[in-house]
């Protein structure tokens, strides 16, 4: 099957897709014990979720470290949605300022008539990322561009909009309702197809995007696979629970994480190891350790 995008060639769409995994970087590293509660996991509700959505310990804590994971990343699919432009022709991704900038000497017609020969781009990945004062910031920012070049309109681009759209941004600034013609809200469809001249795009885009992917994560070396272990390292520290049901074993270990300082829950191991109130959590690292 043949390359159908025209705005990029083949290995420039991989070269993007692998520059894009790479920034997932430390996500990528495996998680042990420690990590996996370095901010401190919820047990009451890890142990809540397990029960209500009838998983075993495996899945829930599989599921809390792709939870962890997934926090960080959408910076990085943000990266992918912006920096693509910087292959898309008469293209510019700037460093500050805008996300991105479109200049078209033969002019850019928008759909209410208007020509301009400059896009200025604020690039969110979700329709719903911003708040109403970052919105009114957004639109002053977006205002004072037009006052300063009204040769200009300037697009809030949306990656996850609700619908496929360009239309007037219609906003509140200052508890006043705001729009202008050429201060616009636009799916991300609809931007790619105002610098390609192809309704299809994007789609075309989408298309190709797995195929990239898999390439890219079954090259040699390329990606690391994670080696997570702290269920595993978390059945070690059960273990210290003798006499009691494995579920509730594993509830301990569980609440060891955050509550280990509790009264109640690091007494019987300070008594049973000797240990001081700051020593349990690390002992409990330690120890979930050795199983290795």
């Amino acid at each position: 099957m043949g390359w159908d995008l025209d705005f990029i060639t083949e290995e420039e769409f991989k070269n993007h897709v692998r520059a894009t995994i790479m920034k997932y970087g430390e996500k990528l590293e495996s998680y042990d014990l420690k990590r996996f509660n370095s901010n401190l996991v919820d047990p009451i509700k890890l142990i809540f979720d397990k029960s209500v959505y009838r998983t075993s310990w495996e899945e829930i804590v599989n599921n809390e470290i792709f939870r962890q994971r997934d926090k960080s990343s959408n910076n990085d699919i943000g990266y992918f949605h912006q920096n693509i432009f910087s292959y898309f022709k008469g293209c510019e991704v700037p460093q500050a300022g805008w996300d991105v900038i479109y200049r078209n000497p033969e002019g850019i017609k928008m759909p209410d008539g208007d020509v301009v020969h400059t896009i200025y781009v604020e690039m969110k990945n979700k329709h719903n990322t911003m708040n109403s004062a970052s919105s009114a910031k957004t639109y002053i920012k977006m205002q004072g561009q037009i006052l300063e070049d009204d040769d200009c309109a300037c697009f809030l681009v949306e990656a996850i909009a609700k619908k496929s759209q360009n239309i007037k941004w219609a906003t509140k600034v200052d508890g006043k309702n705001v729009q202008h013609r050429l201060i616009r809200r636009v799916s991300m469809d609809q931007f790619y197809a105002v610098l390609t001249g192809d309704n299809e795009s994007f789609y075309k885009m989408c298309m190709a995007l797995p195929g990239a992917i898999h390439s890219v994560v079954n090259e040699e070396g390329s990606v690391a696979v994670p080696d997570d272990t702290v269920i595993d390292e978390l059945r070690k520290v059960a273990g210290l629970y003798s006499g009691q049901t494995e579920e509730l074993s594993m509830a301990m270990a569980v609440y060891m994480l955050g509550f280990n300082t509790y009264m109640g829950f690091g007494d019987r191991i300070q008594q049973k190891l000797g240990l001081d109130n700051n020593g349990i959590l690390k002992w409990i690292y330690e120890y979930a350790k050795r199983f290795q």
